[in-house]
C-alpha cells in the first residue's frame, strides 16, 4: 500500500520561494513515476511537474518551467518541488502523486497516477 505525504506549503510573497515534501511510505517508490498536482480554487487540478521513473527526466508545465524543480531522493522516499520566483497564479493545493504503471504519454494527466496524497497549500501573495 503506497501512502503520500505532503508537507512545506505555506503563506509567502510573489518572488520567495518554497520547497514542497512529499514522503512515501510504499515499497516501489523507486520504481514509480512521482509528480506534483495543484488547484486552485474554483479550477481544475492542472499538471505541474514529474519525474519518470524509467530514466529520471523531468517534465514540467510551461507555466513553471524554469522556475520549479522535482527531485527525487530514492534512499529518503521522497519527492521534493522546489519552486522559485513564486507568483499569485501559482496559489492552490498542491498534491503529490505516484505512478507506478504510468505510460509516458499519460504522464501529464492525473488519471494515471494511482496514488496521491492529501495536498498541502501553498499561497502567495503580491
Amino acid at each position: 500500500q503506497v501512502q503520500l505525504a505532503e508537507s512545506g506549503g505555506g503563506l509567502v510573497q510573489a518572488g520567495d520561494s518554497l520547497r514542497l515534501s512529499c514522503a512515501d511510505s510504499g515499497r516501489s517508490f523507486s520504481r514509480s513515476t512521482m509528480a506534483w498536482f495543484r488547484q486552485a480554487p474554483g479550477k481544475e487540478r492542472e499538471f505541474v511537474a514529474a519525474l519518470w521513473r524509467n530514466t529520471g527526466n523531468t517534465y514540467y508545465s510551461d507555466s513553471v518551467k524554469g522556475r520549479f524543480t522535482i527531485s527525487r531522493d530514492n534512499a529518503k522516499t521522497t519527492v521534493y518541488l522546489q519552486m522559485n520566483s513564486l507568483r499569485p497564479e501559482d496559489t492552490g493545493v498542491y498534491s503529490c502523486a505516484a505512478g507506478p504503471t504510468i505510460i509516458l504519454s499519460n504522464i501529464r494527466n492525473s488519471c494515471g497516477y494511482g496514488y496521491w496524497g492529501q495536498g498541502t497549500q501553498v499561497t502567495v501573495y503580491s
